[in-house]
């Protein structure tokens, strides 16, 4: 197996380093019980991951899930032997030989691109049989495979070789594996409460947004849905500029000459849009194109860069926040989109720091904060991370020094707790990284804080300093949501489509019994409306049963129900999603409670 060995050291916890053992081992007992199943399998790669393990297969027959019962059949089997996982090392030319001999040819692509003397090879000798499964590994591994005991598989996927779209085509299979039952349990009961959630699911299905195969990667947000991302979208820009943000919007398409400047044209073409400028369809013309090279925007960042230098600016002016929610795009693969979390068109709430570098703790400070504050408001938490440089970086290491010095003081400045995440900055400066926990527990990575000593040197951008010469300003990019899209995607599965009150495109459903009520239930429904909630009334024919049912798959917070009771009295009959009945209410109270829990917590 193409996977290095991972010592102690490599993990957060001993924890997740016997987690790590125990699914590198799993992943070889369902190689074995694959090659069982179909001798000819070829063996190509099966890494310990988030959860689980997979392992890459190569078959000319397809592995489907209906094969994953049998596959589990014979991984007991092998459990129950309680083979030992034995290592040796192998001359890397006899250990080429062999694998050849055995038609797997993956294995000696491997050893080819090792490069080493030797390698290491874990066995795998059956007690009942003289069959002894081999597989090329780094390991580490537990000792026997009794060890094993709670597993699962859970699905197939198809996977290229070497992740090569021009090489084999693979199949993957996926599972899990735990230290004890209940941990399993509680992972898979996980596992079908997130496929409940699921924001592909019940967005269409509380007509939020839809998608269609000939808008690949983007949305139709419904008037539900666009009410969602308004509210979060409105009140962002206004937080932001009460709190000294200026908001700008920007051109869609540039000349690529903007992004050659930026870094983005080297770093990141293959996920621009772009194209030449005059393009001719055949036979149009017979002028030649224009051989001028326009790109959509993947983000804002360079046009904020156009904006600070623009005019002449001084020391006084710093720190220059700009906030900017323009559409952007960006080319991914088709086979990478996915549902609101994976698109090619979205918004996000985007702003960048011009500053000095003595103003950066401060800002990043201030940032912490408002992070905080607003993730407090739908009651997630989450880690924050330091990342730092990668392969790919643009600059020299005494700017990244300073830049991942600056960073390091803010976030203790701030008092936060942190990890470092090593090589996985942005290349052109480190950053802070969010991972935002949900109410399954799964972490989503939304909100960042990017540090940037590279863009404003290569705009050459400069303000004039208190002693009255040019300096080069320091450019914080920063997003609390991220993308609105892949946002909201997380709070349908967060709330598992039960919006708080003050998220809800429908907050209150007014619904009358019958014809007679009807004249009491339009005065609840003004009164609400005149409160600004978000009213619907029901005055159709349907029963109330049905009515109160259609209520509920829809997930609206109250019912108003007004019968002839409510009309003697004057009052409202009031069901809540969260509470149940809540019994009759007099229509002002109503109204203070609902118009109270409308305000937006942030």
């Amino acid at each position: 197996m193409e996977d290095h060995e991972k010592g102690r050291d490599a993990f957060e916890s001993d924890e997740a380093f016997k987690l790590h053992r125990l699914r590198h081992s799993t992943a070889h007992i369902m190689a074995q019980a694959i090659q069982r199943l179909w001798p000819h399998a070829k063996l190509a790669i099966g890494p310990s991951i988030e959860d689980g393990f997979y392992y890459d297969i190569g078959l000319p027959e397809t592995i489907s899930e209906e094969d994953l019962p049998r596959i589990e059949q014979q991984m007991k089997k092998i459990v129950k032997e309680n083979q030992p996982f034995e290592r040796e090392e192998w001359d890397a030319e006899t250990a080429k030989t062999w694998f050849a001999e055995h038609g797997q040819k993956y294995k000696v692509e491997l050893i080819e691109g090792f490069g080493d003397d030797t390698v290491s090879i874990y066995k795998n000798p059956s007690k009942k049989s003289d069959d002894v499964f081999l597989d090329l590994c780094r390991g580490p591994h537990v000792p026997r495979t009794g060890n094993c005991k709670h597993f699962k598989l859970l699905k197939v996927s198809g996977a290229y070789w070497r992740a090569d779209a021009t090489k084999d085509q693979l199949q993957r299979v996926y599972g899990t594996v735990w230290s004890t039952r209940e941990e399993l349990d509680q992972y898979l009961f996980r596992l079908e409460e997130a496929k409940k959630r699921d924001h592909r699911r019940i967005g269409p299905q509380l007509d939020l947004f839809m998608l269609h195969e000939w808008a690949p990667g983007s949305a139709f947000w419904l008037p539900k849905g666009e009410h969602i991302y308004n509210t979060l979208s409105t009140r962002m820009r206004g937080l932001l500029v009460d709190n000294g943000y200026m908001s700008v919007k920007t051109p869609l398409v540039f000349d690529k000459s903007l992004f050659e400047t930026s870094g983005h044209w080297a770093h990141y073409q293959e996920n621009l849009f772009h194209f030449a400028e005059g393009h001719h369809l055949e036979g149009d013309s017979d002028e030649e194109d224009d051989s001028r090279i326009l790109a959509m925007k993947p983000m804002n960042c360079p046009c904020h860069m156009l904006i600070f230098g623009a005019k002449k600016r001084s020391y006084r002016e710093l720190p220059i926040r700009i906030h900017d929610q323009g559409v952007l795009h960006r080319n991914e693969l088709s086979g990478t989109l996915s549902g609101l979390t994976r698109v090619r068109q979205f918004q996000q709430d985007d702003a960048h720091i011009f500053c000095s570098e003595d103003q950066i703790a401060d800002e990043v400070a201030d940032l912490m904060v408002l992070i905080d504050k607003i993730y407090g408001a739908f009651g997630m938490t989450f880690e924050v991370y330091l990342s730092t440089r990668p392969e790919d970086k643009l600059g020299d290491d005494a700017l990244w020094d300073q830049a991942e010095g600056a960073l390091a003081e803010a976030l203790k400045r701030s008092g936060k707790e942190y990890k470092v995440k090593e090589g996985d900055g942005a290349f052109y400066g480190p950053k802070i990284d969010f991972d935002v926990y949900d109410a399954l527990g799964r972490a989503h990575q939304c909100a960042t804080i990017q540090l940037d000593f590279q863009l404003p040197r290569r705009f050459n951008l400069s303000y004039v300093g208190a002693d009255n010469s040019a300096h080069t300003p320091v450019v914080i990019h920063r997003a609390i949501f991220g993308s609105f899209e892949r946002f909201i995607a997380v709070l349908i599965e967060h709330y598992a489509g039960a919006f708080p009150v003050w998220l809800a495109p429908e907050q209150v459903r007014v619904m009358t019994v019958s014809e007679k009520s009807l004249e009491h239930g339009s005065k609840v429904y003004e009164a609400l409306k005149a409160a600004g909630v978000q009213v619907t009334f029901d005055d159709s024919d349907n029963k109330i049963g049905y009515k109160i049912r259609e209520c509920h798959g829809k997930k609206v917070p109250y019912m108003a129900i007004i019968g002839e009771k409510e009309l003697e009295a004057g009052t409202v009959s009031v069901r809540s999603r969260d509470e149940g009945d809540l019994g009759s209410l007099a229509l002002e109270a109503f109204v203070l409670r609902v118009a109270g829990e409308a305000q937006i917590p942030f």
